[in-house]
């Protein structure tokens, strides 16, 4: 199949401001979409007998959802205007909504493997603010929502104007893009067994078995304790025997786990493609279920590269971003977020560069924290120290105090976060980086910046240091300038304060 990377999006129909339907398939997918939430229990009821006799209703309910998915695709109109999406639907009650091209701050495309197969997409398109798109199109022809894509890329970027083509008549040269990134199957690979998502899988093993708990048979743990048992009861381990069996056990678990990671990343990344279109980004990813998101640059409110121990081994870093696309954390996770989920150092630099242009990135000099930092980075394990060898000793007497052992590694661990840590603020970012085993720096423009906070807790103010909270619109979590020398803290807040009034807010 053509994916949308490789079709060049064909003039779309209804420029001119003609209503057009979904396509004829979209009644199905809101039915199955509706019907999410009973499958687990119909499959239990058909095929194991077991269950409830009031699930029988959801049969009931079926045939209520299916009427109301033919009523909303009945009912549904869309026409693309010279500067918006114009979406009509009800039949009793009729609503109208205009979304104007430059609000529509991200613009979703989305493909599982049903949609694939009827060649259609789901469609969202999204702003900065609100817990919902502002349109949602279930479902379009896939050249459809690429050409509708195309329209919103360059009729968000400028205002209509006389002499200009019709929004409808996306020119075969606007599908293309410049590709920054992309991912060969070899990268994916080493994504996978960098990454831990094969713990997913096992936590949603472990809920999936707690919700059939009831279906399974009464007894069937007691037979596995009942086989356990009769086991171990004629076969009598040595202590060098069963530590063998349990660093196997822990090696095969493991094991799993990567082998489960690599699996979820080919599925999750597969094809990853990461171009520019102009003034937008484009993110194309997925091997059963494709996902296409587009998003401003100027929506990009944070930035954030990771770079964990097996991230040190394979020479890779990942980039993130946080952008202003929408109200909660769903949307948030379906918009532009992650640029390079792997690659090389340099390739995210100059990632970082090409995307920040006049930014030195990385920083020349880092500025170190307060020279006491790490005793503030040591407490917590400290803390955790002494309470785990009162607990021990409460159980086991004198034996308990081996818990202190842990402090030496505590003030270790911590003096190095401490002489790694820093930050540093130019007249374009504001850069903090951390961590020691797991490496993690993050920065912003000023121009981004909405709120300036000068913290101090009680063990700041005994100590001579500050925190600056720095927020941005739509960040996951500010940027923080942590365990400053007072002095220098506010000195650096007020200069911050003063860049941030006279500079106009970009986002």
């Amino acid at each position: 199949m053509t994916t949308p990377t490789e079709a060049v999006p064909p003039p779309l129909p209804g420029g001119d401001g003609q209503a057009r339907r979904l396509h004829p398939m979209s009644w199905l997918f809101v039915l199955l979409q509706q019907l999410r939430q009973f499958v687990v229990p119909l499959l239990v009821l058909v095929f194991l007998g077991r269950g409830d006799r009031y699930q029988l209703w959801s049969l009931v309910a079926v045939g209520g959802f299916a009427i109301v998915a033919v009523w909303r695709y009945l009912t549904f109109r869309y026409r693309i205007t010279a500067d918006s999406v114009v979406v009509d639907s009800g039949l009793f009650e009729r609503s109208r909504r205009q979304v104007p091209f430059s609000r529509i701050h991200n613009v979703a495309i989305h493909q599982s493997l049903l949609h694939r197969l009827f060649d259609v997409a789901e469609v969202r398109l999204e702003s900065a603010g609100g817990d919902k798109p502002e349109a949602q199109m279930r479902v379009l022809r896939m050249a459809d929502a690429v050409a509708l894509e195309a329209v919103v890329r360059r009729r968000g970027a400028l205002p209509a104007a006389a002499g200009e083509p019709a929004a409808g008549a996306a020119p075969a040269h606007d599908a293309g893009g410049r590709v920054l990134l992309a991912l060969p199957p070899t990268e994916i690979l080493r994504l996978g067994l960098i990454s831990n998502r094969g713990m997913i899988v096992v936590g949603g093993a472990f809920a999936a078995l707690w919700q059939f708990d009831s279906v399974l048979p009464d007894d069937v743990f007691d037979r596995g304790e009942a086989a356990a048992r009769a086991f171990f009861g004629s076969h009598h381990p040595g202590v060098a025997e069963s530590a063998l069996a349990i660093a196997a056990a822990v090696a095969a678990a493991l094991l799993l786990v990567r082998a489960l990671s690599v699996v979820l990343a080919l599925l999750q990344y597969w094809g990853f493609r990461l171009e520019e279109h102009g003034r937008r980004l484009t993110v194309e990813r997925g091997l059963l279920t494709r996902l296409r998101t587009s998003a401003p640059r100027r929506r990009i409110q944070a930035w954030t590269l990771r770079e964990g121990l097996l991230h040190r081994l394979f020479g890779r870093r990942t980039l993130d971003v946080d952008s202003a696309v929408a109200g909660n954390e769903q949307q948030q996770r379906r918009g532009l977020r992650e640029l390079a989920p792997i690659a090389m150092p340099e390739a995210c630099n100059g990632l970082v560069r090409h995307l920040l242009p006049g930014a030195a990135w990385p920083p020349a000099q880092w500025r170190p924290l307060h020279p006491h930092a790490w005793w503030r980075l040591a407490l917590p394990g400290t803390v955790f120290a002494f309470a785990l060898a009162a607990a021990l000793c409460w159980r086991l007497g004198p034996w308990g105090l081996l818990a202190l052992l842990w402090l030496p590694w505590a003030v270790f661990v911590a003096r190095h976060h401490a002489r790694r840590a820093g930050y540093a603020v130019d007249a374009q970012l504001a850069a903090a980086r951390s961590g020691w085993w797991s490496r993690r720096w993050r920065f912003a423009e000023i121009d981004k910046l909405q709120a300036l906070e000068l913290r101090q807790s009680p063990l700041d103010h005994a100590t001579g240091m500050a925190t600056l909270w720095l927020d941005t619109a739509g960040a996951s979590s500010p940027l923080r300038l942590r365990y400053l020398p007072l002095d220098e803290a506010r000195a650096m807040h007020a200069r911050l304060a003063r860049e941030v009034a006279r500079r106009p807010l970009r986002w």
